[in-house]
């Protein structure tokens, strides 16, 4: 099922669009569904680096590396 958003955009920018032969509703719905892929992107980086700092150790890593080489 698809749901109807309108869009008002000036009466010289229509006419402009209207001269280059562009199927428009296709070309807005691809920029949408990009988009809206890269913002979950985001969004998703976001919680992971998130979860990533509560994780993280407070611990020097090269003293854990030097630590173990000696045994």
């Amino acid at each position: 099922m698809s749901e109807v958003y309108t869009l008002r955009i000036p009466a010289e920018l229509k006419k402009r669009m209207a001269t280059l032969g562009v199927e428009w509703g296709e070309e807005i719905r691809a920029f949408i569904e990009a988009r809206v892929r890269q913002l979950e992107l985001l969004r998703l980086l976001e919680e992971m680096e998130a979860r990533a700092a509560k994780r993280r150790t407070r611990i020097d890593s090269t003293q854990l590396i030097r630590e173990d080489r000696e045994r």
